[in-house]
């Protein structure tokens, strides 16, 4: 089917999966504004077209039809249920949205598996399209367990984006609910695991303590996954309070508890969470990154998806710079730019703040200190306080230089390190 709207939607979702930006895909032959009228249905593709996209993307042109609009809303669910192909889950999107009238359980059960697909892709505007009608529905069925499970995630997904302050109150909401209605270890876990990483986030330190301890208290003697993403959050907790050795044994006894058959993607995140650290603190442990990002790049060849992939090459980019490889720290920010960024808020907020530095110590001190200005107000105002305090201290030492008539000091030298456990 080449018909518009079902062609724009294949079209972006073939982008999306090689992780390509609007402008690498137009390549010389076509502009980005035909392409994103294309996408959004507004054009109607020609045959020329068609051919010279299909090649971009390396598909037969027959890759832009979308999945028949055929079957159940159940028979959809129950392919998606048994693959993990993406094609499983075009056919339960398209039936979704012709379902209107179905069960609300099942229902829930495809957008639960849809949202998850969104995630994995970075697309946190579809993903977070799903959780609210997840609630909706929940709330619907006065079911605590799904009420609990769809908030925790939409706060999650909410804090990925940078809304801090609407990701509190649905936090708080999750956390409510598994108590009052004494949810499983596992609700209960998962609920304070999202409300330790948003309040954190917020800089609402000693109340993320506090239910760090709880979630510590809750997972005492048990293994896994829950228990490993547990020992992350405090570890979390612990380098944003200033407690780097703490931390890094928490996130090291995670590591080291979860083993890579059990869930792979975790063992890698974890190891891309300690590289983060290494890079994080004063000075930096350059040696140790390494051999954690060269572990995650192993892994990566097994479970990559893009999102994984742009984390895994902004962290090699903060390592070039840390390690003074500056033109090496710019290709890579070139190539990083040269994509549509699905990095949460904070990992894009700090790769922005890693290319004024380089712009510093490139010579472009004016457009340098203007956009730090920028991006420290910007933090402020979606309430990431620690993120708006590096912006700014980075700036005033700009300034400081710009003032004594020096060369911009290298850009990673520091008193007091203002981050956290990249989580």
């Amino acid at each position: 089917m080449r018909e518009q709207p079902a062609f724009g939607r294949r079209l972006k979702a073939l982008r999306a999966e090689r992780g390509l930006s609007q402008s690498a895909l137009a390549g010389e032959e076509i502009s980005t504004g035909y392409l994103s009228r294309l996408e959004s249905g507004a054009r109607q593709p020609t045959d020329r077209v068609i051919t010279y996209l299909a090649r971009q993307l390396g598909v037969e042109p027959s890759a832009f039809e979308e999945p028949a609009h055929t079957g159940s809303l159940a028979q959809a669910l129950s392919l998606a249920v048994s693959s993990d192909s993406d094609e499983a889950t075009e056919h339960l999107i398209a039936a979704l949205k012709r379902a209107d009238q179905e069960d609300a359980i099942q229902r829930w059960q495809a957008l639960w598996l849809v949202s998850a697909h969104w995630r994995r892709r970075g697309e946190r505007v579809e993903e977070q399209a799903c959780l609210e009608e997840l609630v909706r529905i929940a709330d619907e069925q006065a079911l605590p367990e799904l009420q609990c499970r769809a908030r925790s995630h939409l706060a999650r997904s909410l804090r990925s984006t940078g809304e801090v302050s609407q990701a509190i109150s649905i936090a708080v909401e999750a956390h409510r609910l598994a108590k009052k209605a004494r949810l499983s270890v596992s609700d209960t876990g998962g609920a304070l695991l999202t409300l330790v990483s948003v309040e954190a986030e917020a800089g609402r330190l000693p109340d993320a303590r506090a239910h760090a301890d709880e979630l510590a208290e809750l997972m005492a003697g048990r293994s896994g996954v829950l228990a490993a993403e547990a020992l992350w959050s405090v570890a979390t907790v612990r380098f944003r309070q200033g407690d780097h050795e703490i931390a890094m044994t928490y996130l090291e006894r995670a590591m080291k508890e979860l083993e890579s058959r059990v869930d792979l993607t975790l063992w890698l995140r974890l190891r891309l969470a300690a590289a983060s650290l290494c890079l994080q603190v004063a000075p930096p442990r350059t040696d140790r990154c390494r051999e954690y990002l060269d572990a995650a790049a192993g892994a990566l060849t097994l479970v990559g998806t893009p999102v994984l992939c742009q984390e895994l090459l902004t962290l090699q980019t903060h390592l070039a710079f840390e390690e003074g490889r500056y033109p090496d720290a710019r290709t890579a920010l070139d190539e990083l730019s040269g994509h549509e960024l699905r990095l949460s808020y904070r990992d894009r907020i700090r790769l922005h703040i890693l290319d004024c530095r380089l712009m510093l110590l490139e010579g472009h001190e004016e457009e340098a200190i203007r956009r730090l200005k920028e991006l420290g107000e910007q933090a402020r105002q979606e309430s990431n306080i620690d993120l708006a305090a590096e912006s700014w201290r980075i700036l005033a030492e700009a300034l400081e230089d710009a003032h004594r008539g020096r060369p911009a000091r290298r850009a990673g030298s520091r008193t007091k390190p203002k981050a956290r456990v990249k989580k």
